[in-house]
């Protein structure tokens, strides 16, 4: 077991260099998550615009993100220390080995959020900051408190954490959420979310049942996983085009998301009939690609506008 201290440990303090601990500060951002919020920000604002908003205005955008994804990943690895140092996955993170305290760590997530906040009202909208604070509280109070401790559908409900950037991509542009639009840019990454993560809780299930968190394949079984992770991606790919449908969006998207959601519905079959879990972590990798061309076919098809 590795020890909560509530200070650096004398010996970590002492031999931690400047260099080292500015990247215990960076590490709890979760920089890798981080990128995979922002890619369905510029899309959505692109989409808002009809064309490329300005330079300064996805620059503040995106920088408001960060620090508002980095200040949530913060306080989510300062509420679930005592489930990182149960895990394998996650025990090299910085408070699990003592490379920052715990009081450090929450002061810095609430720095972030506050800064961000503050950054997102000066520099971009109201309506952008109070999406980006909304997010940050449902994540570490509702997601990490309370539904990753108690029920497996945590990642269902808390997908729309994740989701939010694509309405503050569309806020920052139009100050409002008036169409249909941004509601389903929200939707498809809320629905992509939860078979993403599920094939990644099937490799990670003795992890997670070790640490008590009750993630759909410890409380219901592989066979179960594997069937809400075909259910979804099915609805997923409906979603995805149907809203060809909705926006103005060209044949680039369409086909993106015909032959981008025939794989991953194609993947998610061959998990389902696959008599073990070997196809969770090809489909959760493949997941990653298939939400970043998405939404890159998004933008590139927003772009004709211009």
């Amino acid at each position: 077991m590795v020890p909560l201290a509530t200070e650096l440990p004398s010996s970590v303090a002492s031999t931690q260099t400047g260099m080292q601990t500015a990247r215990a500060y960076f590490a709890l951002t979760k920089p890798n998550i981080i990128w995979l919020l922002l890619i369905t920000t510029v899309p959505a604002m692109a989409l808002a615009e009809r064309g490329w908003p300005s330079n300064w205005l996805v620059i503040a955008t995106l920088i408001g993100g960060m620090m508002s994804a980095g200040s949530a990943n913060a306080m989510n690895q300062y509420a679930d220390r005592d489930i990182d140092q149960q895990m394998v996955r996650t025990r090299q993170r910085p408070l699990v080995r003592g490379l920052v305290s715990p009081g450090r760590a929450a002061i810095f997530g609430i720095m972030l959020a506050v800064v961000s906040t503050v950054w997102l009202v000066l520099l971009v909208n109201v309506l952008a900051a109070l999406l980006s604070v909304a997010a940050i509280a449902f994540y570490v109070l509702v997601y990490t408190y309370y539904l990753k401790r108690s029920t497996w559908h945590n990642i269902v409900i808390g997908g729309a954490a994740g989701a939010a950037p694509t309405l503050i991509g569309w806020a920052a542009v139009t100050g409002d959420l008036y169409s249909l639009e941004p509601i389903f840019l929200f939707l498809i990454v809320f629905w992509w979310t939860p078979p993403h993560f599920w094939a990644l809780a099937l490799v990670l299930k003795d992890d997670y049942e070790a640490a008590g968190v009750p993630m759909l394949p410890v409380v219901r079984g592989d066979d179960e996983t594997k069937l809400q992770i075909l259910l979804w991606s099915v609805m997923l790919v409906a979603l995805t085009i149907v809203f060809a449908g909705i926006a103005p969006l060209g044949p680039i998207y369409l086909a993106s998301a015909v032959a981008g959601g025939a794989a991953f519905v194609g993947m998610a079959v061959w998990l389902y009939r696959a008599p073990g879990i070997e196809p969770a972590m090809p489909l959760f990798k493949y997941s990653t690609i298939y939400l970043a061309l998405l939404f890159a076919a998004v933008l590139i098809d927003a772009l004709r506008f211009l």
